[in-house]
């Protein structure tokens, strides 16, 4: 495999250790608005929050409510080319493990 393939594989995207790395490294942001597409519109659904990791789950708190928990090891996550927010994908453990993906943007302090 060359520099290029490597580069570009998927492989480790799909490990846990590379889910809790970047459940670590996206945790540390704060967040300005969280959005979900629901009947292919893409709705604000909170706003002014933090991520949180507790006793092995990633949670997504924003408006004052958890928008989206799901276990750190089920979680599929990858930032935004901008590095403006994170795109989260998981079972989420309040709506009976029902897939869901949410996008979450920061704040960024300038």
């Amino acid at each position: 495999m060359g520099f290029f393939s490597n580069l570009f594989s998927k492989k480790g995207e799909d490990s846990v250790k590379f889910r809790r790395e970047m459940a670590q490294k996206i945790a540390k942001q704060r967040i300005r608005y969280v959005t979900e597409k629901k009947n292919d519109v893409e709705e604000v659904i909170g706003k002014d929050g933090a991520f949180s990791i507790r006793d092995g789950q990633f949670i997504v708190f924003a408006s004052s409510e958890v928008l989206f928990r799901t276990n750190v090891d089920d979680l599929r996550a990858w930032e935004l080319l901008s590095g403006e927010g994170a795109v989260l994908t998981g079972p989420d453990l309040d709506r009976e493990g029902e897939e869901r993906t949410v996008t979450a943007f920061y704040v960024y302090y300038r």
